[in-house]
């Protein structure tokens, strides 16, 4: 039942990268939480907290899909290294607009950038999976990255809350800005053989459109895509946590950093009991359960009152997220080719992490309607139907099963491309080892 921590003994570069995203990940929750709570102290409306999260929808779109077509062409390791060190600069930005003038536009601009900056690179940190650790170790890894995520969403809002009082706005976003250069050195000593791109020609437009040509093809992708994005953009009411920690709960820093930590609580302890999800086979099955668990989850939220049942329901709904994660991760991570894997994970990343964002924008919009708890409800409400509409469209997803034979991209012996769909991994890894990838979480907060 246990997540297995076998692949940080057995591969030093994967523990390194793992240790040093651990300590940014943490610190980038610092931020998630400080700029929400600096914009609604700043304007009382959360509506603009939902236009935030729209500016950086652009650059994480944007910088996602750019990165996965980089990631399949160039030195892996400079990529990663450059992208972290400019997120240290986007950091400092919002440090020194703290220390100033405080003005919106610049949180605007520094946002966006930042997540354009974590969208170039997190496509090809997702890719290097298959190339740090042993075949049969590849969804266990993942499942560790989760566990990492889950880690920091719990560790790092539950610190914002309590630091925001105690040391202020700037200081926040300067440990944030620290905590980069950890995963900057976790990068760096990466070693070259695994930074060796996928191939598929040169870097081009056209290597983008190879990509989305591929996914067009891709029911089954579309669908983890899809159930994904139907998830977070109705159910996702981050936006109006500032509203309801000092409106319904009459709260202040503090509350708002349990609400924010509240999903990362349910999701942390699942997280390390994982062991159970590498005997399941029908992982769509397990997909659709975990997103409805999710769904009912957020509508219930909105129709509590008492804020230690409120996190109950948030924690549960973080927990859900977790094992859909762990399966629509090793969907996609095992279907995609090598030469495609950095763009197929271009696009998952643009959808884990843009979800929450357009969510943001649709929950705050409804409420500034409608009012908080309608919002909240009826986002939940439509989450439930979106499933059911989307099984109707792709029934693929429902009868996926990995048990049927080899996959089609498995780059092992006597596998290739022609063979034929439906299971996704190899024999020797469906009897008992696998586990789960990576969540959103990249973005961490209902990814």
């Amino acid at each position: 039942m246990v997540v297995d921590l076998g692949p940080l003994r057995r591969s030093p570069a994967y523990r390194r990268l793992w240790i040093g995203y651990l300590v940014s990940y943490v610190g980038s929750q610092l931020t998630v939480v400080a700029v929400p709570y600096q914009v609604y102290r700043a304007t009382h409306s959360s509506l603009q907290v939902g236009l935030v999260s729209l500016a950086q929808l652009g650059g994480l779109i944007v910088g996602s899909l750019a990165g996965g077509v980089v990631a399949d062409h160039v030195d892996r390791r400079r990529l990663l290294v450059s992208s972290q060190v400019l997120l240290v600069c986007t950091s400092i930005g919002l440090m020194a607009n703290a220390l100033g003038s405080g003005g919106l536009v610049a949180i605007y601009l520094c946002s966006a950038a930042a997540a354009a900056l974590t969208g170039l690179g997190s496509p090809t940190r997702s890719a290097l999976v298959v190339a740090l650790v042993a075949r049969e170790d590849i969804v266990t890894a993942n499942a560790l990255w989760q566990l990492l995520s889950q880690i920091s969403v719990v560790v790092g809002p539950a610190l914002a809350g309590i630091l925001l009082a105690r040391i202020g706005l700037a200081s926040l976003y300067g440990l944030d800005a620290a905590s980069f250069l950890a995963a900057t050195l976790g990068a760096a000593r990466l070693p070259r053989a695994a930074l060796e791109s996928g191939g598929g020609g040169g870097l081009s437009l056209g290597s983008f459109a190879d990509g989305m040509r591929f996914l067009r093809t891709e029911r089954l992708m579309q669908a983890v895509y899809l159930i994904d994005l139907n998830a977070m953009v109705f159910g996702m009411p981050r936006a109006l946590f500032p509203a309801l920690a000092l409106g319904r709960y009459h709260g202040g820093a503090s509350v708002l950093g349990l609400l924010y930590a509240a999903p990362g609580v349910g999701a942390l302890c699942i997280a390390l009991f994982t062991g159970w999800t590498a005997g399941i086979r029908r992982q769509g099955v397990a997909v659709v359960c975990a997103v409805s668990i999710w769904g009912g989850a957020i509508a219930a939220f909105g129709l509590v009152r008492a804020l230690w049942v409120g996190l109950a329901c948030l924690a549960v709904a973080g927990a859900a997220d977790v094992v859909s994660a762990i399966f629509r991760g090793t969907i996609l991570q095992l279907e995609a080719p090598d030469e495609l894997r950095g763009r197929v994970q271009g696009v998952q990343f643009a959808v884990v992490a843009g979800g929450p964002r357009l969510g943001d924008v649709e929950a705050a919009l409804v409420a500034g309607g409608f009012g908080v708890e309608t919002s909240i409800v009826s986002g939940g409400i439509a989450c439930l139907a979106g499933v059911a509409l989307l099984l109707r469209a792709i029934p693929g997803l429902w009868r996926y099963d990995t048990g049927e034979g080899r996959g089609r991209y498995d780059t092992g012996e006597g596998r290739g491309r022609d063979a034929p769909a439906g299971a996704l991994l190899a024999p020797e890894l469906s009897a008992g080892r696998l586990a789960a990838p990576l969540s959103g979480a990249d973005d961490s907060v209902g990814g």
